[in-house]
């Protein structure tokens, strides 16, 4: 931009005929702009020639100089702009934005060139991709696109998000920053804490959540190779699309008191399935079911294709319907036996093994996303000036920040120590050993969103209950993060659950 201005002439443009105003060293004609001002003109024609960056910061994020940036027409003479400028792929310099191992000059025994190569590229991915189209689906709530779910297959982000094993084998990963069989845990973590970022709470469970909790079932149980391996191919190549179907009306996290039957004929040779489902992720465009199903004997889990008799109702939550949330009723539906996963009445196992990992998932995911709250925090008390000073002046203030920091890096800590024991162990030796702690960690993260949820939308006030605008992050957050706490198993349910465990091994003396 080669046109420059003094703040004389800039100064002498300052009515609506010519409406001129300088911010951070650049200078804007909004003279066409003054009828489309979403605030209106009142606000633009009180700062018309004038310099208007402390105004303008008080009120707005920078990506709307971003998007309005062609309103820009040269800078003050002389003068350089201090802004900083985010570009695709940037790491955060806001205090606390990024986990430790990203900050200079920290180290980290757990991550290595493969995972920062991995974080970059991701990275890149999220901010290009995912990020823009997450933003639009939020506010009208439809559903993934099939250009998006393509690039994720093509670049097997798709096949990364089920976490390490024989699948990534031979497979090139986001162009070769990772081998397929040096994926860990590890990996895995950055994956979801990357796909987060996109500050998009219902996207985020519609960017396909429910195939990476209903597909690792089918690779762990399912007994036929050859449908084990098509239906993988076909989600993965982003053909079909996958759900879990286990929560109905009638039980949440009490598993044992599922009414969906599961009926054999009497060849022997199908299930015959009736009942429904309730809150299903993804439920509404999705073209297989993990489904729970009572037997004769127990609990089995089946492997449904939508057909005929398959019926899905979209159900509106708290968050955006792109998350395709599903009420769905199976009637009268015929399942091949070749379909069940893991043995016929013993299905338990199954959901519990498979729900280690889901678990985990939704920390990391929780936990990136409380970070970027205190990221929005630190940025917001930064540039809001109340009583001449800036919110961070301010003890109070500082106090709040102090106590989010602290949960966030709690959090992080714990979520890596249990990913380090992740990578140390077997599918088996994490199903016995972490379902408490992964449990405990889970409800914690939510217990401490909820505080931080509470703390940011005091910290913004009425921008912390508005759908856009500098607070929309913190809005969604404080309208979403109970997601987190439900899904899974509630946080109740899973803090009883580490202790039951912990219990199991505890000494029978008296100590």
């Amino acid at each position: 931009m080669s046109q420059t201005y003094t703040r004389d002439e800039v100064a002498s443009n300052n009515n609506e005929d010519s409406l001129w105003c300088i911010i951070d060293h650049r200078v804007y004609d909004l003279t066409d702009f003054i009828d489309a001002h979403p605030g209106g003109s009142v606000v633009l024609t009180q700062v018309a020639g004038t310099d208007a960056t402390t105004a303008f910061y008080n009120l707005h994020r920078h990506e709307v100089l971003q998007k309005y940036g062609s309103l820009c027409i040269g800078t003050v003479r002389d003068e350089t702009p201090e802004v900083i400028e985010p570009q695709l792929g940037d790491l955060s310099t806001v205090p606390y934005a990024e986990p430790l191992w990203l900050r200079p000059p920290y180290k980290s025994p757990y991550f290595g060139e493969s995972h920062r190569r991995l974080q970059r590229e991701m990275r890149v991915f999220t901010d290009k991709y995912v990020t823009p189209e997450a933003q639009e689906k939020e506010k009208d709530g439809t559903y993934i696109s099939q250009e998006l779910i393509d690039r994720m297959a093509e670049t097997n982000i798709l096949a990364m998000r089920l976490g390490p094993g024989p699948h990534l084998h031979g497979r090139k990963l986001l162009g070769g920053v990772v081998d397929g069989k040096e994926f860990d845990y590890f990996h895995d973590l950055i994956v979801g804490q990357e796909l987060v970022r996109a500050n998009a709470r219902g996207f985020q469970d519609g960017n396909m959540a429910g195939m990476t909790i209903s597909l690792t079932a089918v690779r762990n149980w399912m007994k036929n190779e050859s449908i084990r391996e098509r239906v993988t191919e076909e989600v993965l190549s982003g053909k079909k699309k996958m759900c879990l179907a286990i929560t109905e009306a009638f039980a949440g996290s009490d598993v044992a008191g599922l009414r969906t039957t599961a009926e054999k004929t009497p060849d022997g040779k199908y299930y015959i399935v009736n009942g429904t489902k309730k809150w299903i992720t993804n439920g509404m465009f999705s073209d297989y079911f993990v489904t729970g199903c009572k037997t004769k004997k127990g609990f089995s889990v089946l492997l449904i294709e939508r057909q005929e008799g398959v019926e899905t109702t979209q159900l509106k939550t708290s968050y955006s319907t792109t998350a395709g949330t599903a009420y769905i009723q199976f009637e009268n539906i015929k399942v091949p036996v070749e379909n069940l996963l893991g043995p016929e009445d013993n299905g338990f196992q199954v959901i519990m093994s498979n729900f280690n990992h889901e678990r985990w998932m939704m920390s990391g995911a929780v936990i990136r996303q409380m970070r970027s709250i205190c990221e929005e925090c630190f940025k917001w008390a930064n540039q809001r000036i109340v009583f001449s000073k800036n919110l961070l002046a301010q003890p109070v203030i500082r106090q709040k920040l102090a106590r989010m920091i602290s949960l966030v890096e709690a959090n992080q800590a714990w979520l890596e120590q249990i990913t380090h024991q992740m990578c140390q162990m077997s599918y088996a030796e994490q199903s016995k050993q972490l379902g408490g702690p992964i449990g405990l960690l889970k409800s914690f993260a939510t217990r401490s969103a909820h505080e931080i949820a509470d703390d940011a939308t005091n910290i913004f006030g009425g921008r912390g209950i508005t759908q856009g605008g500098m607070g929309k992050v913190i809005e969604m957050f404080q309208r979403s993060y109970k997601f987190d706490a439900i899904l899974g198993g509630t946080e109740e349910i899973l803090a009883d659950l580490g202790v039951r465990q912990a219990m199991r091994n505890m000494p029978k003396a008296m100590l």
